[in-house]
């Protein structure tokens, strides 16, 4: 008998030395850059293919508790973000370690560090505006709150304000419409409504004598345009996990004589802190890597988004200093991550277990549903009027100058023309091609994203292994770095061997996928904390396999989860820009490059027709999405006493337990 058969430890070690090795083989490749042979894609699967290999090896060892779909996962999860999250920001922090001429030097850096323009008080003495680091940081913990607010009492409306139907279609539509636009249509309607020659500034100034100013472009303005950013996520998240909520807890509170308002406090709202957790982590790293909405708004309030943009692309041009701030970007992330964890990672919010729930949903009282409503219709009309300004300048002739009512700009960007013979239908207008395009890769990323994020959630709240703590932060890396940072680094990684994708419609949908990655990770996240592991304990028992217990058991009770990933990684990639402008070609134009270039050339009509032809596509995927998904299938009542839900699917066959081998065989 060898030492590596009388140790477990060791036995796991010797089987996971080919894995480690080919990791190390990869990882060497990438990082070595320029020289390196040149990596196919079909190697490249080969690679994944060894990693799920070596999985399985690791589980026959016992590592991951002897469970092969698990170990597989793990394995193939944590290779696509080295390969794709790890390695290229790795080469962009890597920066930091370098003068502008390449050579290695550590001057820089301890000068980057120590600006008086990163730590600098001085708006609290009185001087004009803090360090960007403060800045950044009031600006994440301003936008997380409010979002987290405004996202909660969108949530509560929808599910238990008292309609007639719950979550009624316009509340849907009005609490998704700003997820489903490009970050610049929102700055152009505040500008128009609250800019120096906004609506709003020019009758202050002709009913009152008010001097227009300039507040709209600073802190206060970010804010306001984050905050109608980024709400519908905090929305879907905590929507998420409302509908989660047993309302058999709720009914033992009233039945021991506690009124509604208590209720909510003292059951309802601490089981609602996995969703309003998550929420405000995704808000808050949504804002500090935020690029569209600072560089529109900001004006002289300096952020790290737009510093290292200017590090990058100004006439500086200097890498060592934006990998510094990345690094910087990065440890508030992390800290925020933490911080979260320590709050609600070791706290279980089950509401959802084996036993039937027939329960009725307990309508708010009523000062929480005028409370509720008297903070979400405001913001619902607000958004309203802000779209509408933004849609109608797509109708104006000439904005500003001839507000008369048009179809000219449709028909350029939209134009259809019938063809003699066999040509047949023409799509002449000069937008078709960037948004076929943009839906073929969309459509491509969509799923994957999904697929992956739900499975990565169900890795992190089902399964216990070594590193977790890393695995979860890996899946949020790509959120703590801004767009255009993470263009560059893909631009860094794959535009020499091993692996050349920069100019491919392929890098594109990677950057799609791995941006949107984290959003359905922590709503799977939050949505797993409700279920009870017994669900999952019952099946085994059953004999059904891991991978049949996620897929009858697991997933449909986790139907708004897949909404929440699945339309908000479609619309995220149709409306980015940060990320994918440095990636974007002739051959594969974007959308939203397509608007940014009419927007420079000044035809803003094109623009924004070409704004709202996204809007209603995306605000009917969204619903399609809703629509074809479905709600969680738990057998509940509305708040009428009316048995609720959609159809329940055809129940799975019992799998029957096998018996115990006697070891004879006959």
């Amino acid at each position: 008998m060898t030492a590596a058969t009388r140790h477990p430890g060791a036995r796991v070690l010797v089987r996971a030395a080919p894995g480690v090795l080919a990791a190390a083989l990869l990882l060497w490749s990438f990082l070595l850059g320029v020289g390196a042979p040149r990596l196919a894609p079909a190697m490249l699967v080969a690679a994944f293919a060894l990693f799920a290999v070596q999985g399985r090896a690791l589980a026959r060892a016992g590592a991951f508790r002897s469970d092969t779909f698990t170990a597989v996962a793990v394995m193939l999860v944590c290779a696509l973000l080295l390969v794709f999250v790890g390695i290229p920001v790795a080469r962009t922090l890597g920066l930091m370690f370098f003068a502008e001429d390449g050579s290695p030097a550590l001057a820089p850096l301890v000068q980057t560090l120590t600006q008086t323009r990163l730590w600098s008080l001085g708006c609290i003495v009185g001087s004009s505006s803090c360090g960007v680091f403060w800045n950044t940081l009031l600006l994440a913990a301003m936008t997380g709150a409010s979002t987290t607010a405004l996202g909660l009492a969108l949530a509560l409306l929808g599910e238990r304000g008292g309609f007639r139907t719950r979550n009624p279609l316009w509340l849907r539509a009005l609490a998704l419409v700003p997820i489903i636009t490009p970050p610049f249509v929102i700055g152009l309607g505040l500008i128009l409504l609250f800019g120096r020659a906004g609506l709003v500034n020019q009758f202050l100034e002709w009913g009152f004598g008010v001097v227009p100013g300039r507040w709209l472009y600073g802190l206060h303005g970010v804010w306001l345009a984050q905050t109608f950013a980024f709400t519908p996520i905090a929305y879907l998240i905590v929507r998420a996990v409302v509908q989660g909520i047993a309302p058999s807890m709720e009914e033992a509170a009233q039945t021991l004589g506690s009124d509604r308002t208590r209720t909510f406090r003292t059951v309802t709202l601490p089981l609602l802190l996995p969703g309003v957790g998550n929420a405000f982590l995704v808000g808050f790293i949504e804002s500090i890597a935020d690029f569209g909405n600072p560089i529109v708004l900001g004006g002289g309030y300096a952020v790290f988004s737009t510093e290292i943009f200017f590090s990058i692309v100004g006439a500086q041009f200097d890498p060592g200093r934006a990998g510094a701030l990345a690094a910087l970007l990065l440890a508030m992330a992390l800290a925020a991550f933490f911080a979260q964890r320590a709050l609600l990672g070791s706290r279980r919010f089950i509401t959802v277990s084996g036993k039937g729930d027939a329960g009725a949903p307990i309508p708010l009282s009523r000062r929480l549903r005028l409370a509720t409503r008297s903070v979400a219709i405001p913001w619902l009309a607000f958004t309203a009027v802000v779209y509408a300004f933004a849609i109608y300048g797509g109708f104006a002739e000439i904005w500003g100058r001839d507000f008369s009512p048009t179809m000219r700009h449709y028909v350029r960007a939209f134009g259809v023309e019938f063809g003699s013979g066999a040509s047949g239908l023409l799509f002449s207008g000069a937008a078709w091609q960037s948004l076929f395009t943009t839906l073929k890769l969309a459509l491509i990323a969509a799923p994957i994203t999904a697929a992956i994020g739900l499975l990565t959630s169900w890795l992190l709240a089902r399964s216990s292994f070594r590193g977790q703590a890393a695995f979860e932060f890996g899946n949020l890396l790509t959120f703590a770095i801004p767009g255009t940072v993470l263009g560059v680094s893909y631009i860094l990684a794959f535009n020499v061997p091993p692996l050349e994708l920069t100019g491919t419609a392929l890098i594109i949908v990677l950057s799609f996928i791995f941006r949107s990655l984290p959003v359905g990770v922590r709503a799977g996240v939050a949505s797993f904390k409700q279920l009870d592991p017994s669900l999952d304990e019952a099946s085994a028992v059953l004999g059904a396999s891991t991978l049949t217990t996620l897929r009858r058991v697991t997933l449909p009770l986790l139907r708004p989860a897949i909404v929440t990933s699945l339309a908000y990684s479609f619309v995220r990639a149709v409306t980015t820009v940060s990320a994918v402008i440095f990636l974007v070609t002739a051959h594969n134009e974007l959308a939203t490059t397509f608007i940014i270039g009419r927007v420079q050339n000044g035809d803003y009509g094109v623009a924004l027709a070409y704004c709202t032809v996204l809007i209603v596509l995306l605000l009917g995927a969204v619903l399609l999405i809703q629509r074809v998904v479905g709600d969680v299938e738990i057998g509940r009542r509305d708040t009428n006493g009316h048995h609720a839900g959609v159809r329940a699917p055809r129940p799975a066959p019992i799998a029957r337990a096998r018996p115990a081998s006697s070891g004879v065989r006959r």
